[in-house]
């Protein structure tokens, strides 16, 4: 029996899902969180096999949580659930230590194959992220040019999303535990870093990166 972690922040949707995942003899949801701080909680405190995380969630998101998860629990597999078709959400997923990424609009097709692959050991690649792969092998190939790694700490995507989440300064240095200079200072750095202007820009960045929903 593969004891099942599953992590979204619409409950509607984490009952659809669990309906689908208990209806199986082999596959069984132990918790669940509704959010990746939540996830990365949870993960201690239930003996679980396979994280299923959505990409995008408030306070922490499904990348941030399976990078951490991977780096506290390497023994636990992860699978992301996201409804974007997005080649960006996709390599961030696998560089995030996910074994497999499923989309939203045929999870009730491709999420039991999934979670049986991951528990094997093997990818869960749907035929869209196949043909990025390929793309990005045969690019990387002709250019030389590996995978860059993320531009951003992460501390500074902490900060960014919840910029992006449209907190005041203040706020921000009140959840961080930091001084509201040091939250400018960081948010300095990262519109250098990133060669953005305001945060009109850095909202369209954490969309992009996956930080936030549009």
């Amino acid at each position: 029996m593969t004891r099942i972690l599953l992590a979204d922040d619409h409950a509607l949707v984490r009952q659809g899902v669990r309906l689908i995942l208990d209806a199986e003899p082999d596959l069984t949801v132990v918790a669940e969180a509704a959010d990746g701080a939540e996830a990365v909680e949870a993960v201690r405190a239930h003996d679980v096999d396979l994280v299923i995380l959505d990409i995008a969630m408030p306070r922490m998101t499904g990348l941030q949580a399976a990078r951490e998860i991977s780096r506290r629990q390497p023994g636990v597999r992860l699978l992301m659930l996201s409804m974007y078709d997005n080649e960006q959400y996709f390599f961030a997923a696998l560089k995030a230590g996910a074994c497999g990424y499923v989309l939203k609009s045929v999870a009730d097709r491709d999420l039991i194959e999934a979670c049986r692959a991951a528990m094997r050991g093997e990818p869960f690649l749907y035929p869209g992220a196949v043909t990025a792969l390929i793309r990005d092998y045969l690019h990387r190939h002709q250019h030389g040019d590996p995978l860059p790694d993320s531009l951003l700490t992460a501390r500074e995507e902490e900060i960014v999303k919840l910029i992006a989440e449209g907190h005041s300064t203040k706020a921000i240095a009140d959840t961080l535990v930091i001084s509201p200079k040091t939250v400018d200072r960081h948010r300095s750095n990262i519109l250098a870093k990133l060669g953005l202007n305001d945060r009109l820009d850095l909202t369209r960045y954490a969309i992009r990166a996956g930080l936030i929903e549009p």
